[in-house]
Order: structure tokens, then sequence, then C-alpha cells
């Protein structure tokens, strides 16, 4: 599975575009210059082109860059904790019931705004029943029955019922109270500030000087968007980008003596994602059986060379406190099981289908290409579907016009909640059409605990039942592979499906 050598004419012509690119001067400079500029520039697979105003992201891709740019009262570690960000400090009454934030002294906007009390109301109450187009309501907000501030400094939110979640959700960014071009020109307080975009080509972001917390090493850092896989390649290759993760081990491998690999866990969940509400998948049996045909091991020896950690349900082994190993194995290859299912559903001879793949992210490409030659021992004809990414989103993810999918599914903070809430039967990210009273119900009962033991069991059991039920074919966990040119360093990886770049620095 892995690719074709491209035609030289074709390289030639490649190589010719990535270094005539229309962006940041940067991208045009030799390394050893970026390096004297204390530049970087990284390249990115997709587009920022949904909103880059936070609270209306829904795009992975423009959280895991926006990262750099925004921060909330609390913010994730590398090693899965929450620490103080634009608060200093907090306290929960004994009944768990009431937080109050102190907010850290002289935090600035980019826009050179002091951060008030005031500002983390408004973007409290904008997250929570904000009637403003485009935003993405953090359900959990919903349980907020009093939110206020005593004085400048202070934030005091009272819930109508313990979470022990919930300060999780304190990592939404706070925006600055009445700045109205978040869409388009974003400001934030985090170690970067937002420079310009250039639609389809960079994002350029520079240090921000006033930062509150230790500073970025870096002056400016410009990604650049590079959809085509080969032409990612060419580019690290050339010279033209120091920095790239996510990378396909079939292209890091060609990679020479100018990078270094580093390797980390990518935090989500690869699967081949089942539209549960059209035929054939709308039966259980069906999709069962596709999970009995599935060898995810071969996927990961023929697609990614055997990087990657198996999964079992919609749970990534980084979040460990939920993940589940033991569901890891629930469908153990075996196609005489597989085709049992398809006849007892009423497919003796198999049937054909369809998965649609987003074509600028060749690992799922290669997934969808193994899986389809091995649905053909059950008589499972495939047809691969590549679209642009936009089409994806439209069409796979918001208009659930699909039969399947191969993609890689995240959560938005550090929660279970967050990987595991969008298969509620009425959530308006359930993309598959799950639905079980079953879940529904665990669902209710976990966010209405107070009981950390309690709630982490119960979100276990919701993992089970998108096991048993064989919601999806789940596949992985993909390592992730960060091409790094050497004389670079401090690239660090998080739970979460983020690009820190506040410790990337030229070594010394």
């Amino acid at each position: 599975m892995k690719k074709r050598p491209l035609a030289l004419v074709l390289l030639a012509s490649l190589l010719c575009a990535v270094l005539s690119g229309c962006g940041d001067s940067s991208t045009g400079q030799a390394p050893e210059d970026r390096a004297a500029a204390n530049a970087i520039v990284v390249g990115i697979a997709q587009d920022l082109d949904d909103s880059l105003d936070p609270h209306k992201t829904v795009k992975a891709g423009t959280r895991e860059v926006m990262f750099n740019v925004f921060e909330g009262l609390m913010k994730p570690t590398p090693d899965g904790d929450l620490i103080p960000a634009i608060a200093s400090d907090y306290q929960v009454s004994e009944d768990r019931l009431t937080y109050t934030f102190s907010l850290r002294e002289g935090v600035q906007f980019h826009n050179g705004e002091t951060v008030t009390a005031e500002d983390v109301l408004y973007s409290i109450q904008r997250c929570t029943a904000s009637t403003e187009t485009g935003i993405v309501p953090v359900e959990a907000f919903s349980s907020i029955t009093d939110l206020y501030a005593p004085d400048e400094q202070t934030v005091v939110i009272t819930l109508d019922q313990p979470n022990s979640e919930f300060l999780s959700y304190m990592t939404t960014a706070i925006l600055p109270e009445g700045y109205d071009q978040q869409d388009t020109a974003p400001v934030g307080t985090g170690p970067f500030r937002f420079v310009s975009r250039a639609a389809q080509d960079t994002i350029v972001m520079e240090k921000f000087d006033d930062y509150w917390g230790t500073p970025a090493y870096l002056d400016q850092v410009t990604f650049k968007i590079i959809e085509n896989s080969d032409s990612l390649l060419l580019s690290l290759q050339s010279g033209a980008i120091d920095l790239c993760n996510h990378l396909p081990t079939a292209q890091a491998a060609q990679l020479g003596d100018d990078f270094v690999i580093e390797e980390g866990a990518m935090s989500l969940v690869q699967a081949l994602y089942l539209n549960n509400a059209v035929a054939p998948f709308d039966d259980e049996r069906v999709r069962q059986a596709l999970c009995y045909a599935t060898d995810r091991q071969q996927i990961l020896d023929l697609a990614f060379d055997g990087y990657g950690s198996l999964v079992g349900s919609s749970m990534y082994p980084t979040l460990s406190k939920y993940f589940d190993e033991s569901l890891t194995d629930w469908y153990a290859y075996d196609v005489d099981k597989a085709k049992a299912l398809l006849a007892e559903a009423g497919y003796p001879d198999g049937f054909s289908m369809t998965i649609t793949v987003p074509s600028n992210y060749p690992q799922h490409v290669d997934t969808a290409q193994v899986l389809a030659e091995q649905y053909k021992a059950i008589g499972v004809e495939v047809e691969i579907l590549p679209v642009e990414w936009n089409t994806w989103i439209e069409e796979v993810y918001t208009g659930r016009d699909f039969q399947s999918t191969v993609v890689g599914v995240d959560a938005s903070n550090m929660t279970a909640r967050a990987m595991l809430e969008r298969f509620q039967s009425q959530a308006g990210d359930n993309f598959i059409n799950y639905h079980s009273d079953t879940y529904d119900a665990l669902f209710a009962q976990a966010i209405a605990t107070a009981d950390d033991a309690e709630q982490t069991a119960l979100y276990g059991q919701m993992q089970r039942d998108l096991t048993e039920h064989a919601a999806n074919v789940y596949i992985q966990a993909p390592a992730d592979l960060v091409a790094v040119r050497k004389g670079l360093e401090g690239v660090t990886f998080y739970p979460l499906y983020v690009l820190d770049l506040s410790q990337v620095r030229y070594a010394a």
C-alpha cells in the first residue's frame, strides 16, 4: 500500500509549485535564513477555512493550530493535567457546586487590552445560550445556574449539580468583550498572536511579547497549507518547510538526514465510521460482520509500517483513565463468522458499499484501500470515493450523506464526555446517526453523578455499548510522526489534538 513513485516531470512541476508559493516571505527562504530570523515554516494538510473564532470552530485542524493563540481560565499540560492560565488560582466549595476563579493580574489580549472579569463572563455566556450565528455551545455550561463577577479580578460560577469534569471545560477560550472580528482576525491571550491568513496558502503568527507566562522561543511561525501529500513531502525535502506533524510512515521513511522523526500518540480514534441510518448499516449484524472481517493488525502493518495502537471503541489510550483495553479484541478477525452474520442479515452473497474518504489524508485513503481488499473475502465490494476536505465536512459530517467513511475523531478537551457525547441520539454532531436508548440513559447518568469513580464506570459502559452494537469498525489510535528539521527541538505531545509551538526552538 505504499505510494507509487511519481514521474520525474510531475516531481519537477510540483517542486516548482511548492517553491513559488505566494504566501509569507519565510516560505521562500532557505532553512539557514529562517534560522537566522528565528522563524520556522510548518506544513499542514488542510486550510483553516472554517471560522477562526474558537467558539465557532468545528474542525480539529483549526483547533490544533489556534491552540497557540487562545487560552482559557485553565489550560492542559502534556501530562494530561490542568493548570491555571488566565486564572491564577481557583476554589471549589465544599458542596462542589460553586467555583471561584481569581484572575491573573495583568494578562493582556493581543490587541493590548487587559483581561477583565467581564471578558470571562462574556466568553462563558457566549458559549452557554448564545443566539449568535455559528456558536458551538459548550453543553457542560448548560448546568450553570449563576455566573457573576464580584470584582474585576474574580469570577464565580455556580452549577445545578456537582460535575467532576467541569474544570476541563474551563479551557474554553476567553475573548475580549465587544471585539467582533474573531472570524477573520482573532484575538486571544496565547503565546503567539495571529498576523495574517492567505486562503489555501499560509497562516502567519508572531511571538506575543506581552504574554503573561513563559514566552515562546520562536519569533515567527508560518503555517503552509499543502493538501497534496506528495507536494508536502517535496516541501520537506526541498527545505521549504521545517516541521510537519501527522506524517504518514511511508513519507517519514523517505526523509533524509536533515530531519529527525519524533514519535508520539495521535489523540484520536481512526475508524470506519458507519452511517447507522442507511442500509445496509442500519442492521447491527452487518456492522458486526464488517468488524469481524477487518484485520486491524494488517492495516497497521500495510498502511502504517506497524505503528499505531489498536482500539475497540471510541476512546484512545492517551486518555488512560477511561481507556478500556479489554474492548480492543472484542471482534477477533473471523471471516467465517462475518459471512454467517451477513447471511443471517439477508446478504449471503455480500453487497456493494462506498467509503468516502478525505483525499488530503493519505493515511485514511490507505486504510480504505486495505479495507476494500479485506472485504472481498466476504463478498463485499467497496468503491472508494476520495473527496476534498471541505466536501467531506459538508456532505459527510454536516449533511450525513454517506454510507461509510474512514477518518479520525478527536476530543475537544481531556474528558471522556468530549469523546462520547457525540453518539447520543439527539447530538448535533452524531454524524453516524447512532441510536441507543441504553447509551442515552448511561450518558444522562454519567453527567449527573458527582462521584468520579461512578462516572468513569458509566463512561466505560457507554464504550462497551458502542462496541457491542458495532456502531463503527474501530481500528486504531494512530502514531503521530513529526518530522523536525535538525537543529530544532522542543516538540511536545499532548493527550489532545493540538500542536503546541511555544516550546519549539533552535538548539543553542
